[in-house]
């Protein structure tokens, strides 16, 4: 049986929002996140993701498992909530500090949103593969997170996309940097700017998802991808830090642009807010009121 698993050389971090489980035999780190409330970036949930990720990247790639130190060859983001993979940010949050005026609070939660994702851009600093794997709606901050992978595992009916322009705003926390590096920065800024809500099999034509599987069969298709690439997982992994190499997404260049956001909130109007209000709502009762068909956003 599969085991949860902590980094022994860390200051053994205890999470409340995520968990972990290794898979020794394929080298499988599955970090699951599973937030309280409404599945989103929330604070709690941050830190929770920031010191798994340190405690990764302290490890030098390797986890102990039942006494033996074993590499970490593939770290591999899910979701434990059915249906949703992130929402994104914690709008309800941005709504009141934006209300509040409160320009050291959302550089405070968009800063750690950086550093949170930054560890994952850069593969811990260790040899690895990560993969998103999605099996439910990813949006906003949600999405951006799945673009912190060198592959993305999508299940048909997965709606992705970025809501942020239906009130007057962008994503911020790596969105433009991130595409724009996978399909171009003309296509990247057309899929941000559009607000459009993209199925799974969309955005496999358009380049952003680089495996499609079948409604729950997600978990199959990832061990099916492990194994067709384990021949040239070398070659892979070489390319990846070359294409890193070749194009590197900086700490400091996600701070610039998390600043840009920052600045953007802040000339939101009561208008902009409103809209943001009704898409709180719509999060809220899609959330307590799970239905079998995808989420629906409504800003009406």
């Amino acid at each position: 049986m599969q085991t949860v698993s902590t980094f022994k050389n860390s200051s053994e971090p205890s999470f409340t929002q995520l968990s972990t489980r290794f898979d020794p035999e394929l080298g499988i780190l599955w970090t699951y996140s599973d937030p309280e409330g409404v599945p989103c970036f929330n604070l709690t949930f941050l830190d929770d993701l920031i010191r798994h990720h340190t405690a990764l990247k302290a490890s030098g790639g390797r986890i102990l498992e039942n006494g033996e130190w074993h590499d970490i060859r593939y770290s591999v983001g899910a979701s434990l909530t059915p249906g949703i993979f992130n929402l994104g940010g914690e709008i309800s949050l941005f709504r009141q500090l934006i209300r509040d005026k409160d320009r050291a609070g959302l550089m405070n939660y968009a800063t750690k949103c950086v550093d949170a994702l930054i560890m994952r851009i850069h593969h811990f600093d260790s040899p690895l593969t990560t993969i998103s794997l999605v099996q439910g709606d990813a949006l906003g901050g949600g999405f951006e997170a799945a673009l912190t992978s060198d592959i993305i595992i999508a299940e048909k009916g997965c709606i992705m996309g970025f809501p942020e322009v239906l009130f007057n705003l962008f994503p911020g926390m790596g969105a433009y940097s991130l595409l724009g590096r996978k399909i171009g920065s003309a296509n990247a800024e057309k899929l941000i700017l559009s607000g459009k809500m993209y199925v799974a099999e969309e955005l496999v034509q358009l380049g952003v998802v680089d495996v499609l599987a079948d409604k729950g069969e997600g978990d199959q298709a990832l061990f099916d991808y492990i194994k067709k690439q384990e021949r040239k997982a070398n070659a892979f992994q070489a390319v990846q830090r070359a294409k890193h190499r070749f194009n590197p997404v900086t700490h400091g260049e996600l701070l610039d642009i998390t600043t840009i956001w920052v600045d953007a909130a802040l000339k939101l109007t009561e208008k902009d807010l409103k809209v943001m209000d009704r898409l709180v709502r719509s999060q809220e009762r899609n959330f307590t009121q799970p239905q079998e068909e995808p989420l629906q956003i409504n800003v009406a």
